[in-house]
């Protein structure tokens, strides 16, 4: 059986990579509510004169530093009508993007509901969070294609009334380019994927911490600050406090893959009292942990580790984060 070569036409093409590169920069761009307001009644208004629509969309954002090379950007882009109707498609998906991207996540309110009952510390606290992008990236993915379907058949009535006049253009528009080869949905979801990500990485860089500092909080551990060992400023604490007259430094990782060596230069150049690291504990074998306790550093672990993995029990200073309360923390050192 003979595949039949895959063949793209320039026109199709030149099209979708307009379209995207517009997204693209319309998203870089960060307009405030007011400056896309101020864009779609320029483009209304002067549409039909592409070097006056130009001027007006560059005074825009005259006065707003490090956004002049994107509007610039997206002018140089419009040539003729056709590209002008296709930035003002572009522009008015953008606006929808935020709302398809909250639509995403709160479909996964009913998981996150679920971890009040659970250990913020724990592994299924930790599996649920990790998860979680997971199910906003599959949400999103199938709004938008409910979306654009909806757009293919001029339905609006899945809106506000006030959102339908708005909606049958953003319809009208995608017919149109349709015909013209724009595969709007597809590369639309490029930039949604983009703006999901971004959204995700936001959320869940500082989420371990997070769940540390609460439990820190229900502890009574007071005055907690993020700070840099005194002797070695490339040592960092995620947690820094004092408890009486002693010093306390936490680190904070999910995971410790080969940075469990940097316990050994820190045990040598740091004066603080105690020092702590918290962790999950997956990759914590008896080596790590040896490692880890013999220079010093106490180990507190999720508690399902803990009680399954009897060597971590026999070392004297590793312990399960179900014991991070005042008492533990106040007899170590």
């Amino acid at each position: 059986m003979k595949i039949e070569k895959l063949q793209l036409s320039k026109q199709k093409k030149d099209i979708n990579f307009q379209f995207y590169v517009l997204l693209k920069f319309i998203t870089k761009l960060q307009a405030s509510d007011a400056q896309e307001m101020l864009m779609t009644e320029n483009i209304a208004l002067l549409k039909s004169n592409p070097a006056s629509l130009i001027e007006s969309l560059k005074k825009i954002f005259i006065k707003s530093q490090g956004k002049s090379e994107y509007i610039k950007e997206i002018c140089e882009r419009l040539f003729s009508s056709d590209d002008i109707e296709l930035f003002d498609f572009s522009l008015k998906l953008h606006q929808i993007k935020s709302l398809l991207l909250y639509e995403a996540k709160m479909s996964d309110v009913i998981n996150i509901n679920k971890l009040s009952d659970l250990d913020p510390l724990s592994l299924e606290y930790d599996r649920i969070s990790v998860l979680k992008p997971y199910g906003t990236r599959v949400s999103g993915a199938l709004l938008t294609l409910l979306f654009f379907e909806k757009l293919d058949n001029s339905e609006a009535n899945f809106m506000s009334k006030d959102s339908c006049d708005l909606i049958d253009s953003i319809s009208k528009s995608a017919i149109h380019f349709k015909k013209k080869g724009l595969e709007s949905n597809q590369i639309f979801m490029l930039i949604f994927n983009e703006s999901i990500d971004q959204s995700i990485k936001s959320d869940s860089g500082s989420n371990y911490e997070s769940r540390i500092q609460s439990v820190l909080d229900k502890a009574g551990v007071k005055n907690v600050t993020k700070a840099h060992d005194k002797n070695d400023k490339s040592t960092e604490y995620d947690f820094f406090f004092e408890l009486g007259n002693k010093t306390y430094g936490i680190g904070a990782k999910r995971t410790l893959r080969e940075r469990y060596k940097q316990f050994i230069k820190t045990s040598f150049t740091s004066k603080i009292d105690v020092s702590i690291e918290i962790t999950l504990g997956l990759d914590l074998n008896e080596e790590k942990a040896k490692t880890i306790t013999g220079h010093g550093t106490y180990i507190f672990v999720a508690d399902e580790v803990y009680k399954t993995r009897d060597f971590l029990r026999k070392i004297d200073k590793v312990y399960s984060v179900k014991n991070l309360n005042l008492k533990t923390l106040k007899k170590l050192g």
